[in-house]
């Protein structure tokens, strides 16, 4: 079964048996081997055949996680290869990148099909001009999750990545509202600076605040931190449930409107709450 949320996915270079067989180790929610931007053409073939082998393994040893296999593009030569040699119904579901249209969706789904996968979910990569454009026709299924990636978009715009985030606040935001409204669990950008946590968890937490409800991570460093961010602490879960526990009892005496610790709560707050609460019982 596929988690219905990711706070941490964790991917590492297909081409990498010794990677790969570490990474349930930092905890991820989910990890994905991957054949598509850390392998290199000449080293495609082999790589197929270690995340046929390695995907079966960790999501037989490691039933809690979610394992998988990112493809190449469908409009690369390898992406029929890709689904034929290293795509198992064992998986949780599949990585496509730089998906643009409802119709490529639909290759991939009928790809799917034909290797006898048709139960796999997809995760969809959010990461061109064209994709953020149409990003709210192709989340659609089996696209069960989608993913933000900035630096792909930001090369793909000619622009240039900086710190403040600027350049892709709009394609950020897009993606994610387009995820919402389409009822699909948003991933966000990565961060390239492994070591910083610093760095970061402050990007993480834009895309948590924009609504976003896990991280890409290329590093097992980066997934500690990302489950702290997309997890409410003990003091928040506490809250929400004090702040609930009252608006409902007002709420059955026909209150709309409390207050609680100086600030007025009403019914999308309330909402919030619920949400939090849901959210911890991962």
């Amino acid at each position: 079964m596929t988690r219905t949320r990711l706070r941490s996915l964790l991917f590492a270079p297909a081409s990498r048996p010794d990677v790969v067989a570490k990474l349930p180790r930092s905890s991820p929610d989910g990890v994905v081997l991957d054949l598509e931007d850390a392998v290199a053409p000449s080293g495609k073939a082999d790589a197929r055949v270690v995340a046929r082998e390695m995907g079966e393994r960790l999501a037989s040893e490691h039933p809690e996680l979610a394992v998988f296999v990112r493809v190449n593009s469908v409009v690369t030569d390898w992406f029929a290869d890709d689904i034929r040699v290293a795509v198992g119904p064992e998986l949780a579901g599949i990585v496509v990148p730089k998906l643009e249209s409802a119709a490529q969706v639909g290759t991939v789904a009928a790809a799917l099909d034909g290797a006898g996968c048709a139960g796999l979910a997809v995760l969809a990569g959010i990461e061109t001009a064209a994709g953020v454009a149409r990003c709210g026709e192709l989340l659609i299924p089996p696209v069960t999750t989608a993913y933000f990636g900035a630096e792909d978009y930001t090369a793909d715009m000619g622009g240039v990545r900086t710190a403040g985030n600027l350049e892709v606040l709009y394609a950020r935001s897009r993606v994610v509202l387009a995820a919402r409204l389409a009822g699909v669990h948003a991933l966000d950008q990565v961060v390239t600076s492994f070591d910083d946590e610093a760095a970061f968890v402050g990007d993480a937490e834009e895309g948590r605040a924009l609504g976003y409800g896990g991280k890409l991570c290329i590093h097992p460093n980066q997934v500690t931190w990302a489950n702290r961010v997309f997890s409410p602490s003990p003091e928040q879960l506490e809250h929400a449930r004090r702040l609930l526990a009252a608006y409902e009892a007002a709420a059955g005496k026909g209150d709309a409107v409390i207050v609680l610790d100086g600030q007025m709560v009403d019914e999308p707050m309330a909402r919030r709450a619920r949400a939090l609460l849901d959210s911890g019982e991962l």
